[in-house]
C-alpha cells in the first residue's frame, strides 16, 4: 500500500470523527481505530510519512499522528 493512500485513508477517518464536537474525543477516535484496525505495517508507514514532513495531512488526522508517533515505539 503506498503512502498515498494511507494519507488519504486516514483523512477520510479524520472526517468521519469530524463530526465529534469534543476534539480530544474525535483524536482519540482517530487514534484507536487506527490501533485497532491498521496492521502495524500501515502504522509505521503513517508514521514515517509524518516524520517526513510530507503534506497532505487534514489538521485532525495530523494531531492524531502526532499523537499516534508519541505513543508508539517506532
Amino acid at each position: 500500500m503506498n503512502d498515498d493512500h494511507l494519507v488519504k485513508m486516514v483523512n477520510d477517518i479524520g472526517a468521519f470523527f469530524h463530526a465529534e464536537p469534543d476534539r480530544d474525543q474525535a483524536l482519540a477516535g482517530i487514534v484507536n481505530h487506527i490501533v485497532k484496525f491498521w496492521t502495524r505495517r500501515m502504522r509505521e508507514k503513517l508514521i514515517a510519512r509524518w516524520r517526513a514532513g510530507e503534506a497532505g495531512f487534514d489538521e485532525l488526522p495530523l494531531e492524531a499522528v502526532r499523537r499516534l508517533a508519541a505513543q508508539s515505539p517506532v
